[in-house]
C-alpha cells in the first residue's frame, strides 16, 4: 500500500488576520494619547468607513494603550456635515484631520505624517528611495458572477428552420416534444 501524502494546511483565517495586523509599516503613534473619528452610519463617508475597517485594527494592535473612540452618527440627505479625525496628543494639543472624500490609504498616510514620528519618516524615505509608493493602495475586489449566473446558459438565436422545430441539444423523443 502506498504511503499517504502529507497534508499541508492552508493558512487559517486567524493567521491571515494576524499577518494583516503585523503588516508594514507598523502604525506606531508614540506621541498620541487618543484618537476620535466621527462619520456617517451609512450612505456617506466611505473613506472613513474603510479606514475604520482596514486600518484602525492595525493601529489598535500596534498601540494597545491608545484611547480610540469611533462615533457612527445617523445622517440624512439633508444633513451636510463632514467626517473628521481628531488626534489628542500627549502634550495636550489636538489636531484635526479632514477625512472627507479620501481613500482609507490617504487617511492613513495623513495620520502617520501628523503623528508617525521618526520611524514613519524612515519608512517614507526608504520607500521613496526604492521608487515605490509610500503605502500600497488597496486594490478593489474583482467582481465575480453570482452562482446563479455562472450556471445559466445563454440562449442562442436559431439559425435555421430545422433548429426552430427541433431542439438539437436534446436527443430522442425529448428533441421533438416542446
Amino acid at each position: 500500500m502506498p504511503r499517504k501524502g502529507k497534508f499541508i494546511p492552508t493558512p487559517s483565517r486567524l493567521s491571515e488576520i494576524l499577518a494583516h495586523l503585523k503588516k508594514d509599516p507598523k502604525p506606531q503613534l508614540r506621541n498620541v494619547k487618543g484618537l476620535k473619528i466621527t462619520y456617517a452610519f451609512r450612505n456617506d463617508h466611505w473613506g472613513a468607513r474603510h479606514f475604520v475597517k482596514d486600518e484602525l485594527p492595525r493601529i489598535q494592535y500596534a498601540n494597545p494603550k491608545l484611547d480610540i473612540v469611533v462615533n457612527k452618527l445617523p445622517k440624512t440627505k439633508e444633513d451636510n456635515w463632514k467626517p473628521e479625525l481628531l488626534l489628542q496628543l500627549r502634550d495636550g494639543t489636538t489636531k484635526s484631520i479632514d477625512v472627507d472624500q479620501k481613500w482609507s490609504s490617504a487617511i492613513f498616510t495623513e495620520l502617520m505624517d501628523a503623528a508617525g514620528g521618526p520611524l514613519w519618516a524612515k519608512w517614507k524615505e526608504s520607500r521613496q528611495a526604492a521608487g515605490l509608493p509610500v503605502i500600497d493602495v488597496p486594490k478593489p475586489k474583482a467582481k465575480s458572477l453570482t452562482p446563479s449566473l455562472k450556471n445559466k446558459k445563454v440562449k442562442q438565436e436559431p439559425e435555421s428552420e430545422l433548429q426552430l422545430l427541433f431542439d438539437t441539444s436534446k436527443t430522442g423523443a425529448a428533441a421533438i416534444l416542446p
